[in-house]
């Protein structure tokens, strides 16, 4: 099975996060969500002192844990949402890096905390091979990300307009399952729904949190009024509203090396 997502252009991740910085807190509801959730997963374990947020965004969970009483490293790819993070004085430390080549020592984290973050790696078990490394034994690792299926209302919507790829590639569940498989893990799967009375609100709402479509190849293009209305006619309607539907793979890691 492939466990490589087509690939994503790193930079332009980091420049889609990194303007969507200052407004990100405000229309980022889903990772809010299940980085609570994630944030209980880690809580039911004895996780330590040492927290890496590995891919932090604006550090909105770097906080958390640091109001906690944890010694926090925030990491992130994007240097806007990094520069954010410090000015909220979220951390202890920061590091603009790459989760599938950290930055860090081994055995130097506790926990690794890693919300809404790996999707945008080009390979999941590489990513989680780096987290492995830099947790200590006996620590944890605790990752949340977007599996196939995500989007599907909007990926069908766009189907019927044109031929060009509007929609991020996410990995199969199977595929999550499959790299953890390494390790002593669990993999626990929700499903989150979002609902938009207009859908422009809706597709602001995945670039406001920098969630465009960031694979190489995409399609450059404005969004036309005459095209908004055509992807409105297009979408599946629930009760007059816009459904949005997110897949999200959480898993646990125990670091038993």
């Amino acid at each position: 099975m492939d466990l490589v997502v087509k690939s994503v252009d790193k930079q332009a991740i980091a420049g889609a996060f990194g303007r969507a910085a200052s407004k990100y807190d405000t229309v980022a509801k889903l990772q809010q969500q299940t980085g609570e959730y994630l944030m209980e997963l880690a809580q039911a374990e004895n996780i330590g002192i040492r927290v890496l947020d590995a891919g932090c965004g604006t550090g909105f969970f770097s906080a958390r844990w640091k109001q906690q009483g944890k010694q926090v490293i925030a990491l992130d790819l994007a240097s806007g949402m990094l520069s954010h993070a410090k000015r909220q004085q979220v951390a202890d430390y920061y590091l603009q890096g790459d989760i599938e080549h950290l930055g860090l020592a081994d055995n130097s984290a506790d926990l690794c905390f890693s919300n809404l973050a790996v999707q945008w790696c080009n390979d999941l078990p590489c990513a989680l091979r780096e987290f492995y490394r830099v947790t200590r034994p006996g620590g944890l690792i605790v990752f949340s990300t977007l599996a196939q299926g995500s989007l599907n209302e909007l990926e069908a919507a766009w189907e019927r307009v044109d031929d060009y790829p509007h929609i991020n590639q996410f990995l199969p569940l199977r595929a999550i399952m499959q790299a953890c498989q390494p390790y002593r893990h669990k993999v626990i799967n929700r499903e989150y729904h979002q609902h938009y009375p207009q859908l422009l609100p809706l597709l602001n709402s995945l670039k406001g949190i920098g969630a465009t479509h960031l694979h190489h190849g995409r399609q450059q293009g404005l969004m036309t009024r005459k095209r908004l209305n055509i992807l409105a006619e297009a979408y599946p309607r629930n009760n007059g509203n816009y459904p949005l539907s997110y897949q999200i793979a959480f898993g646990v890691i125990y670091c038993d090396k």
